[in-house]
């Protein structure tokens, strides 16, 4: 395949400045492409050519290489490195003229809305019911309704087409704050939040593009210099990114990124497997086996 800049699909949120770091200081040469509907458009967009390499969140790209059918005998891409090694926290939310929503326990029965179909936002849907025990009753929830975006959810649990959506806490927060949308609770994934992926154009066998390494150097003194200058990420964050100076200085408090982006451990993807395995989002015996989701690099190809 063509040796140019890599295409590098990625969520402009506050999680991206280390890769924005990158870009400016440390010499990535690539093409950084916004997905702002997340995990679920990036999936579709790597088995269709349209990216190289993407970060986005472990569950939606675990629960893409996991299913029945994929969209290309291989799944189309292979997890390469670890971006973020905290949990995310899932703020549900609901709108703000819905007395009856009070609680979790409220959206029992619900209906539940989604960016899209195997994106972070449903997977979570599953883990959320799992862990209320209404799978288990066979009553978690009534309709998923796939809204694409975070302004049509948004919109959706006020108008009533959906009951309530799940979004990453600080993007959700300035909502809470306007009284756009009201919060019900919150729940963490159970595995390391955000993971990197590569096309299995250039990730196969045992071969890592060697753009892809050169990648993951420039992100490693990306996420150093993320370190190191905690005021200049806030003021990249508030000011480009649309949260505001005190919600970005709070978030730094509660995210870790890894001195070294490439790789991913076993036993994360193991773990994220097996509940949502357990959720139901992934069926035993379909889709690529964990050990085979994860490239085993021995080389790094021209």
């Amino acid at each position: 395949m063509s040796q140019g800049p890599l295409r590098i699909g990625f969520v402009p949120e506050h999680f991206s400045t280390p890769l924005h770091f990158a870009q400016k200081y440390y010499g990535l040469h690539a093409t950084l492409i916004p997905f702002p509907s997340g995990t679920g458009h990036m999936v579709t967009a790597i088995r269709a050519g349209e990216i190289d390499v993407a970060i986005g969140l472990t569950e939606g790209w675990i629960a893409g290489l996991g299913k029945e059918t994929v969209e290309s005998d291989d799944g189309g891409y292979r997890l390469v490195g670890t971006y973020v090694e905290t949990p995310l926290c899932w703020a549900i939310s609901t709108g703000a003229g819905r007395p009856d929503i009070t609680s979790i326990s409220s959206l029992k029965g619900g209906k539940i809305g989604v960016s899209r179909i195997g994106s972070g936002s449903y997977v979570m849907g599953y883990v959320l019911a799992d862990q209320q025990g209404w799978l288990a009753e066979n009553a978690s929830f009534s309709d998923t309704v796939v809204l694409h975006d975070f302004e049509k959810l948004r919109g959706a649990v006020n108008s009533g087409e959906a009951d309530f959506f799940m979004w990453e806490h600080f993007t959700s927060k300035k909502y809470y704050d306007s009284g756009e949308i009201r919060r019900v609770g919150e729940i963490y994934t159970p595995w390391s939040s955000w993971k990197i992926v590569a096309s299995t154009k250039l990730a196969h066998g045992t071969t890592l593009d060697a753009r892809v390494k050169t990648l993951f150097a420039a992100l490693d003194h990306g996420v150093k210099h993320f370190e190191q200058n905690p005021d200049e990420a806030v003021a990249y964050i508030s000011t480009e990114l649309g949260y505001t100076e005190p919600d970005a200085r709070e978030w730094l408090k509660t995210v870790r990124f890894p001195s070294r982006t490439e790789g991913v451990k076993d036993e994360v993807v193991e773990n994220c497997v097996a509940i949502l395995r357990k959720a139901g989002v992934l069926v035993q015996g379909k889709g690529l086996a964990p050990e085979s989701m994860v490239l085993r690099v021995t080389e790094a190809g021209p």
